[in-house]
C-alpha cells in the first residue's frame, strides 16, 4: 500500500499503526504517538430500517414493581408494639395516672370529713413545743343501722361517749402516747368531779379538751375523733389486723370471743377487742392496752406498701374515713397525714400514772410525767412514770 512506510523504513512492510494504533499502546511496531489509536466506526442504518426502540425511563424504586407480582425487596414496616420507645411511652403513661389515682382519692375523701370546732374559748395554755394530738374514740353509732348495732353489740343509739382517749406527743424527743381512762375522776368545768368520759356528752369536744388541758397542763394543738363504725370500717379496708390476747377472752357486752394467742381479727372483732374489759380485775387499764394494740396494728396495715399498690385497698381505706372520722377545724390533709405517719412511730406507749386500779390519778407521777411532754423532753420519761397499766412497777 503506497504512501505508508513501516517503522524500520523497509519498502515491503506495510505499516498497520493506522489499525492497531501505535506500537507504545499495542506493543506492535511503530512509535510514533497516536491520539486516537482506535476507533468506533458509527452503524448506519440501512434505508427504511425500523430504527430500535428508546431504553425504558427510570422509574422511582415505588414504581418499578407496580403491576407486578414481585414483592418489594424493601423489608416490611415494623409495627408500633415492636419498638421499645412505645412501651417505654405506655409505662410513663399509666405511672402517671398511678400517681393521679394516688393524690385525687384522698383529697376527694377529705372534701367529705366533717369538722369539729374543739378549742375552748377560754383558760387554755399557753403554746408549747412539738404537736399534741388528742384522738377520741367515740361510742356514737352514727352512721350505724339498726342490724349494724347488734351485730357489733353497740346498744345504745343514742350514746355519745368517749370509749377511748389518748393523747399523742410529736416534737424532737421519741413519739409518745398516752391513754387516759375513760373512767378516771376528773374536774369537769361547770360539773364538778366526774368520769372523763362523761364531758364529751355534757358539753361536747370544747368541754372534753378543756377537762383535759386543765388535768394535764397540755395545749392540745390537733383533734381527731372517730367512731365505732371508722374503727370497723379501716380494719376492713386493710385485709384484717393481728391480735395477741394473753388469755382466752369471752365478753358478752362487747360480743368478744377469742382464744389465747396471735391471730388474725376482723374489724367486728377488732372493735370488741378494744372495747372489752369485763373479763379483766383491773377493767378499764386493761381496756386501754388492748386500744393502744389494736391502733399500733392498724398503723402498720396503713403505712404498709400494699395499702398503695392495692387500687381496690387504697379506695376502701379513703372511702371509710368521711363516714366515721372527724377532725378538728385546724386540721388539713397535711396535718392528718403526720397524725397518721406519727401513730406507727410511737416509742412509747403508756397509760397516764395511777393509783389504783379504779382509774384516780396518782397525781404527783401525772405531773411529771406530763411536765416532760408540754416541755418536749419525752426522752427523760423514765420507766415507773411510763407504763402499760399506768400503776407503780
Amino acid at each position: 500500500m503506497a504512501g505508508r512506510g513501516n517503522s524500520t523504513g523497509g519498502p515491503d512492510e506495510e505499516d498497520f499503526d493506522w489499525v492497531y494504533g501505535s506500537g507504545s499502546q499495542t506493543g506492535g511496531r511503530g512509535s510514533s504517538p497516536d491520539p486516537e489509536p482506535t476507533r468506533r466506526i458509527p452503524v448506519q442504518r440501512r434505508p427504511g430500517a425500523t430504527p430500535p426502540p428508546p431504553p425504558p425511563p427510570r422509574l422511582p424504586p415505588a414504581q418499578q414493581f407496580a403491576g407486578s407480582s414481585e414483592p418489594p425487596s424493601s423489608p416490611p414496616r415494623r409495627s408500633r408494639w415492636s419498638r421499645p420507645r412505645t412501651y417505654v411511652r405506655l409505662v410513663i403513661l399509666l405511672l402517671v395516672l398511678w400517681l393521679a389515682f394516688l393524690v385525687a382519692v384522698p383529697l376527694v375523701a377529705w372534701n367529705r370529713v366533717d369538722k369539729v370546732d374543739f378549742e375552748p374559748t377560754a383558760g387554755r395554755p399557753d403554746e408549747q413545743p412539738g404537736t399534741t394530738y388528742l384522738l377520741v374514740g367515740s361510742d356514737s353509732r352514727a352512721g350505724l343501722s339498726a342490724e349494724e348495732r347488734k351485730r357489733l353489740h353497740t346498744g345504745d343509739a343514742a350514746s355519745e361517749l368517749t370509749d377511748t382517749i389518748l393523747l399523742l406527743h410529736t416534737g424532737d424527743g421519741p413519739t409518745t402516747l398516752v391513754s387516759i381512762p375513760r373512767d378516771s375522776p376528773l374536774e369537769i368545768p361547770g360539773f364538778g368531779v366526774s368520769k372523763v368520759n362523761s364531758a364529751y356528752a355534757k358539753g361536747g369536744t370544747p368541754l372534753l379538751v378543756q377537762t383535759l388541758e386543765k388535768a394535764t397542763g397540755l395545749r392540745i394543738d390537733q383533734y381527731v375523733e372517730i367512731g365505732f363504725g371508722g374503727l370497723v370500717g379501716v380494719v376492713d379496708a386493710v385485709g384484717g389486723i393481728e391480735i395477741c390476747p394473753k388469755k382466752r377472752i369471752k365478753d358478752k357486752d362487747s360480743g368478744l370471743n377469742v382464744k389465747k394467742g396471735c391471730q388474725e381479727a376482723d374489724g367486728a372483732t377488732a372493735l370488741a377487742y378494744s372495747r372489752a374489759r369485763k373479763f379483766s380485775p383491773i377493767s378499764d387499764l386493761a381496756r386501754v392496752q388492748q386500744q393502744r394494740e389494736v391502733i399500733a396494728a392498724v398503723g402498720d396495715k396503713v403505712l404498709s406498701p400494699w395499702s398503695v399498690i392495692d387500687p381496690v385497698r387504697w379506695w376502701r381505706l379513703n372511702g371509710s374515713v368521711p363516714d366515721f372520722f372527724r377532725f378538728g377545724k385546724s386540721t388539713g390533709p397535711v396535718d392528718a397525714g403526720r397524725w397518721a405517719l406519727a401513730m406507727t412511730k410511737v416509742k412509747k406507749s403508756c397509760t397516764v400514772p395511777v393509783a389504783r386500779a379504779d382509774a384516780t390519778w396518782d397525781t404527783e407521777r401525772a405531773k411529771q410525767l406530763f411536765g416532760k411532754v408540754a416541755a418536749d423532753d419525752t426522752a427523760s420519761i423514765t420507766d415507773d412514770l411510763c407504763t402499760a397499766t399506768g400503776l407503780a412497777p
